[in-house]
């Protein structure tokens, strides 16, 4: 799992990383995951020819939300954490084309579900990049619309 690019394995049940290659999606499916959540564009220059079809012949439930790099929205983010308190027993991987907006995302996942507070999210999206203003300040109005919409 470690040639994903920038794989991190958060729990038994949550991984997060850059886009699998083709013949990576079986090693994602061997290891146990059950659920793969692609937040990368489908038509991008990393983006797998059909990965939904691929990943479900691998027995693996796809879903895929498609967040814009340069215009990430909290509806998408809402759309995110509610397909992941769905699966939440699930063995779940998230990713994009660079494990930049699933990190975020993800990140925003743990503190709805209080698996981290606000300063593990940073510090956790920091170990994998040094967001640009966009997604700063996306990260930081995330936590902001996670408490109100999530946590009240």
């Amino acid at each position: 799992m470690s040639a994903i690019y920038n794989f991190r394995k958060i729990s038994d049940l949550l991984a997060c990383a850059g886009q699998p290659r083709e013949g990576q999606l079986a090693t994602i499916a061997d290891e146990g995951y059950k659920v793969v959540v692609n937040l990368g564009l489908a038509d991008g220059r990393y983006a797998l020819k059909d990965e939904a079809n691929s990943v479900k012949k691998l027995g693996m439930e796809y879903h895929h939300i498609p967040v814009i790099f340069d215009e990430p929205k909290m509806d998408e983010l809402a759309s995110f954490i509610e397909l992941m308190n769905k699966h939440a027993g699930e063995q779940t991987f998230v990713h994009c084309a660079a494990n930049y907006r699933a990190s975020v995302f993800t990140g925003l996942y743990l503190f709805a579900s209080n698996q981290m507070d606000e300063q593990q999210v940073q510090d956790f999206v920091d170990e994998i990049w040094r967001p640009d203003t966009v997604w700063q300040d996306f990260l930081e109005d995330g936590i902001d619309f996670v408490q109100e919409k999530f946590k009240s």
